[in-house]
């Protein structure tokens, strides 16, 4: 699953470079980089921990907010995007997994074995193409 989200840098007021970062659609999520790029790496770090936070405890992922329609209180901020890919972020740190057993035809294994299919993953991308445009089950 990839996400975007606008993100607010404020400029250290010691002037040292620095930025301190917010994500005003994940409530709580700030974090702060020694300098720009540092902090754009950092808010992708924070943002994709607190998604995958939501997510493992049952939650669903808020809607990000139009870029343009973000408008930080500092005259000096900046307002900038993060990129997220949750799939990457969660198969290195997602701590969460459940196991769930299906049975299928005797002839679809089969087949499925010939063409050496991965269970879990096939299940896996199908649930998340459905969280992420419901269709009618």
């Amino acid at each position: 699953m990839k996400l975007a989200y606008p993100i607010i840098l404020i400029p250290f007021e010691d002037h040292s470079g620095g930025y301190a970062v917010e994500v005003p659609d994940l409530p709580g999520c700030v974090t702060e980089g020694k300098n720009l790029a540092d902090a754009l790496l950092m808010a992708e770090d924070a943002a994709s921990g607190w998604v995958l936070s939501e997510l493992e405890e049952g939650g669903t992922v808020p809607e990000a907010s139009d870029p343009r329609d973000v408008q930080p209180e500092e005259d000096d901020a900046l307002v900038s995007m993060v990129a997220l890919d949750m799939d990457a972020y969660a198969a290195k740190y997602g701590s969460k997994a459940v196991r769930k057993y299906v049975t299928i035809p005797a002839w679809l294994d089969t087949w499925a074995d010939k063409h050496d299919i991965n269970y879990s993953g096939v299940l896996r991308d199908a649930l998340e193409y459905m969280y992420q445009q419901p269709v009618a089950v």
